[in-house]
């Protein structure tokens, strides 16, 4: 249509001495023409002629001109123009007194000022001119105006117009009143001889040439006026406002509306393909008729033509250079555009049902890929743990387990997107997702999977999908159809304990002492529950301050059961691989691999030593027997000084010096060296729970000699040291191998869970 457009455009330019006289015209018995000046509608002489009283003219028919008001008018344009002459204002002087001054004045109604059509003009040797203008708000302008100065008439060059001899400045927009004022800086008294007068005008662009004998001829502009242009539109409101109200609407059939920008209202133009007065309605131009412009066969349409070829010729039947034309088809050519075009057809449905085929086999293969892996992975084995034949949960309690498709995590986490990671580890990654029903959760996608132990896999699922605990992560679910099963855990939105105590995160606030022990009490309960009230008992084997995860109220959650362990009823220790976290690792099951619950306690000894601390469990930045804090810890609390270890900053926060010195012996009990002299996970928390309710109010830590502890039980607490880190990857995970539970769950990662 764009290159119709131009078409039309180059017939409308070509023909245009034919649309002129159908432009300008007006309604049936209405003057349209005032000697050679022609009155298009919305402008006329007579009641019922003019659109309003702003467009009503008057026709002098003894000198056949046109006024608009006591303004002569030399044309007017349908386009929104009106050419009219306008005073020129001037002042003029003899032996240094001014004997004639003119400033004239022009205000209109309904018209503006065109500012880009127009400028004003200034002629003289000692002048200033200003032109004083008002917009339609009414406010004025007082800026508008230029200098014009020389010494002597060679100074000047004809038609130049900058400052000598003449001068010229621009029109501001939305301008319908103006007032010229000329004046003279020295009287012309420096100049008078070859220039007396200063003259200033508003000028149509193009209409004058500045010439030096304007100068020199007093009062050669003496009552003399110049053209200059106007704009008008119609009413004051814009095209989307007057389309409202359809009987005030001034743009008829076929035309365009244009928003005026040169001060309120609106402009109508016919529509590309039309022609006429746009405020009466616009008819087709017949391009057929009017340029012909088709080689063979034209066909009129509305707004635009068609050019085509009878049969037996062939090309595009356009004029145009660069056209084609209409040629006569050989009797003997093979017409090779339709066999062309059945070619490519053939082709694009080839294409097309070769795309179709492949892709089907392609989701069948991946769909059948799926079913494999699923299998694999025990899918079938935990279908059948979780429903019955009829497909109903086996019970309440595994309605809340989830298989999910990986399609669905896919969704949640926008296809595995790098903005979703929550975090990076060893065994693998774990995204933030969010399921259909707009729960967010957190996906752990490992990197490897031990076949060989899957029975085990669905086994520890099932168990750990039964735990309900307030202070242990949630696992949702599981994806297995995935060569790699993936689990999904509870989100937990505030990050690690480590991330807190560990200040990491300079932006994080401190936690008190409060909430430290608070937070202990939970991990301890939890602990308990894992090892005595779930349905078989779980051993964490790797509690550390990372595997703790906060929520937004700071409530602890356990989490990372990737080297947890099932012990059966009827054992109370286990023979495994050794793993876990140096600095929290049990070092009798460090040496024996004796697997006990009496293991999970020690790591969290070592817990509370680090909320009580703020240490690192393993700093190798410190010195040597500072390194492992459990044994610095246990030879500062012989020495009486644990106290100087503490954080300081906690202390200051809390007066409760007794509960510190209680959790330090506690500590104490849950880390030495022989498992059986450990307390249970019971006994701790139901310790540190009666810490939180119980004050003791007889002594504080700084007197606490009073207290009875062994020394030499204390000293019988300090165990080797671990392996040097130097004898490890660089790591502080030592792990001889991976069991069936860390193939499917990688440890947790700083951020939200």
């Amino acid at each position: 249509m764009n290159i119709l457009h131009l078409k039309m455009l180059l017939i409308i330019l070509v023909s245009i001495n034919f649309l002129v006289p159908i432009l300008a015209q007006n309604q049936p018995g209405c003057l349209d023409r005032c000697g050679n000046i022609s009155i298009p509608y919305p402008f006329g002489v007579s009641k019922g002629c003019f659109i309003g009283s702003s467009f009503l003219v008057k026709c002098n028919k003894t000198t056949n001109k046109l006024f608009l008001g006591n303004i002569e008018i030399l044309d007017i344009s349908i386009l929104g123009e009106l050419r009219i002459l306008s005073w020129i204002g001037r002042d003029c002087y003899k032996n240094k007194i001014s004997i004639d001054r003119q400033n004239p004045r022009l205000r209109v109604r309904k018209f503006y000022v065109s500012s880009l059509k127009n400028k004003f003009v200034a002629f003289g040797c000692d002048t200033h001119a200003v032109i004083t203008t008002s917009s339609n708000t009414g406010q004025r302008h007082d800026a508008t105006g230029c200098m014009s100065l020389c010494n002597n008439i060679s100074d000047i060059t004809d038609g130049i117009c900058s400052g000598i001899g003449c001068c010229e400045a621009s029109i501001p927009k939305r301008v319908k009143t103006f007032n010229i004022q000329v004046r003279s800086y020295n009287n012309h008294s420096s100049v008078e001889s070859f220039n007396p007068c200063s003259y200033g005008f508003v000028a149509e662009q193009g209409t004058y040439t500045f010439s030096s004998n304007v100068l020199g001829n007093s009062f050669a502009l003496t009552n003399v006026t110049h053209p200059m242009i106007l704009e008008w539109s119609i009413g004051d409101s814009n095209c989307d406002q007057a389309k409202i109200n359809a009987t005030t609407y001034a743009c008829k059939d076929n035309t365009n509306c244009q928003d005026f920008d040169n001060g309120s209202g609106y402009q109508c133009n016919c529509s590309i393909g039309y022609q006429g007065n746009p405020y009466l309605g616009c008819t087709d131009i017949d391009e057929c008729e009017l340029s012909r412009p088709c080689n063979m066969t034209c066909t009129n349409l509305p707004g635009t033509y068609k050019c085509s070829c009878p049969y037996g010729y062939e090309g595009d039947g356009e004029k145009n250079p660069g056209s084609s034309g209409c040629r006569r088809i050989p009797k003997n050519k093979v017409p090779w555009s339709n066999i062309a075009l059945g070619v490519s057809i053939s082709i694009s449905c080839l294409l097309l049902g070769a795309s179709w085929i492949y892709w089907a086999f392609r989701k069948r293969k991946i769909i059948k890929l799926k079913e494999k892996f699923f299998e694999q992975n025990g899918g079938i084995m935990l279908r059948q743990q979780l429903f019955n034949p009829e497909g109903e949960a086996q019970n309440t309690t595994r309605r809340s387990s989830n298989i999910f498709g990986e399609d669905e995590l896919k969704k949640a986490t926008s296809n595995y997107h790098e903005s979703r990671i929550l975090g990076q580890g060893g065994q693998g990654t774990v995204y933030k997702g969010v399921l259909t029903n707009d729960t967010i959760v957190a996906i752990k996608k490992s990197k490897q999977v031990d076949k060989t132990q899957i029975d085990q896999f669905i086994n520890e699922v099932i168990i750990i999908t039964q735990i309900n605990h307030r202070n242990v992560v949630k696992l949702i679910g599981c994806c297995l159809e995935t060569e790699v099963p993936m689990l999904v855990y509870e989100y937990v939105s505030n990050g690690t304990l480590y991330d807190h105590i560990q200040q990491g995160d300079h932006k994080r606030p401190l936690l008190s002492w409060t909430n430290r022990l608070r937070i202990a009490t939970e991990t301890a309960g939890a602990l308990s529950y894992l090892h005595g009230a779930a349905s078989i008992p779980i051993i964490h084997r790797d509690i550390k301050s990372t595997n703790i995860l906060l929520d937004e109220n700071y409530t602890a959650k356990v989490s990372d059961f990737g080297a947890s362990r099932l012990i059966p009823m009827n054992q109370t220790q286990l023979t495994t691989l050794v793993q876990g976290t140096l600095g929290y690792l049990d070092p009798e099951y460090f040496h024996s691999s004796q697997l006990t619950e009496k293991s999970d306690v020690y790591s969290f000894g070592v817990l509370l030593i680090e909320l009580m601390t703020s240490k690192k469990a393993l700093d190798y930045e410190r010195p040597e027997k500072e390194r492992n804090l459990a044994n610095y810890f246990i030879a500062s609390f012989k020495e009486d000084c644990w106290h100087e270890i503490v954080d300081q900053k906690m202390i200051e926060e809390s007066s409760e010096y007794n509960q510190l010195y209680e959790v330090a012996k506690l500590a104490i009990q849950c880390l030495k060296l022989q498992g059986d002299e450990r307390p249970t996970m019971k006994e701790v928390a139901m310790e540190l729970e009666g810490l939180r309710i119980i004050q003791n109010h007889s002594w504080s830590w700084r007197n606490h000699h009073n207290n009875q502890y062994n020394p030499e039980e204390v000293e019988g607490l300090l165990v080797h040291e671990v392996p040097d880190h130097n004898s490890y990857e660089e790591s502080s995970i030592y792990s001889a191998n991976y069991d069936t539970m860390r193939n499917h769950a990688i440890t947790p990662l700083e951020g939200g869970r």
